[in-house]
């Protein structure tokens, strides 16, 4: 089923008809922000995993570059579902984003906010295979000091698609990053973990990874399960030497890692915690154990 309608600025609109101009600065500079976020149909109906922690990201990663939203948290939960009872959906991707209109002054210029809906959203990576190959990048993750890692910002996405075209060319699946400093950061799309001797690792946001909300899910579950966790600067010898690694990303889930730089992680098959992960956060996300994290589409 195709999308029919789009929320765009305060109103549903039909999808041909969510059109900008070719002048809209946000295409010329790259200058917006966005998220990505999933329904599920579920036994107690349609519900939306974490709506509210996403939109606030939306809001912050705004904030971050001096941006204010026209429109509340609660207005645009409204609008997300809206789009959804709209389209007909239960199991889709939404896309909110916030972008900058037209006008001479790209400071001056109105923003402008839509929500769109993908029955089939972006899969990023390949976990049906059992695993991906991971590429350390040439390419360095931003500093906090030039682009803020910490803002989900459309323009900011050139640095992940350097590094994951990069990856692709060299016959990988998915790229990583070092910060300028060697320190593991993050994947292209994705936030990185690893499993040494029990432990569940992640790089700290202060590396350069974005503040994931499937992140922040996964560290919860991996805690109530009694697997120590803790962030930690990673280099990319603690890949290299894992027990376990994968990926995680709200398209994309859980994602198990089996090799990095052509060095299999743990033997290349998938391991004891990435598999106990992995069905934990499909529990979650269709209405098992954290109902606190679903949304009902009301």
């Amino acid at each position: 089923m195709n999308s029919k309608s789009v929320w765009l600025d305060g109103e549903l609109v039909a999808w041909e008809d969510a059109t900008v101009h070719v002048s809209t600065l946000g295409l010329h500079y790259g200058i917006g922000f966005f998220e990505g976020i999933r329904s599920h149909a579920t036994d107690r109906g349609t519900v939306v995993f974490r709506l509210t922690d996403h939109l606030e990201r939306l809001r912050r990663s705004a904030a971050i570059y001096g941006v204010p939203s026209r429109f509340s948290v609660e207005e645009l939960k409204r609008a997300c579902f809206d789009v959804v009872l709209a389209n007909g959906f239960g199991d889709c991707y939404l896309r909110p984003i916030m972008f900058l209109g037209q006008g001479a002054d790209p400071l001056a210029a109105p923003f402008h906010t839509a929500v769109m809906a993908f029955q089939h959203g972006p899969l990023v990576g390949a976990p049906e295979t059992g695993g991906v190959k991971a590429k350390i990048s040439s390419f360095h993750r931003m500093t906090a000091n030039s682009l803020p890692p910490a803002a989900k910002a459309t323009g900011q996405y050139l640095n992940a698609m350097l590094a994951q075209t990069e990856a692709r060319a060299a016959g990988c699946d998915e790229a990583i990053l070092l910060n300028k400093d060697g320190y593991v950061a993050d994947g292209w799309a994705h936030n990185v973990f690893v499993v040494r001797d029990g432990t569940l690792l992640t790089p700290p946001a202060t590396s350069g990874a974005l503040p994931g909300i499937t992140r922040d899910s996964v560290l919860t579950l991996a805690a109530e399960r009694g697997v120590p966790t803790r962030e930690a600067d990673l280099v990319r010898s603690d890949l290299y030497l894992a027990d376990e690694c994968f990926l995680t990303g709200t398209a994309a889930g859980v994602v198990p890692v089996h090799s990095v730089d052509g060095r299999p992680i743990g033997g290349g098959t998938r391991g004891t915690i990435t598999s106990m992960l992995t069905a934990d956060l499909h529990d979650a996300v269709h209405g098992t154990g954290h109902p606190a994290w679903l949304e009902p589409v009301a």
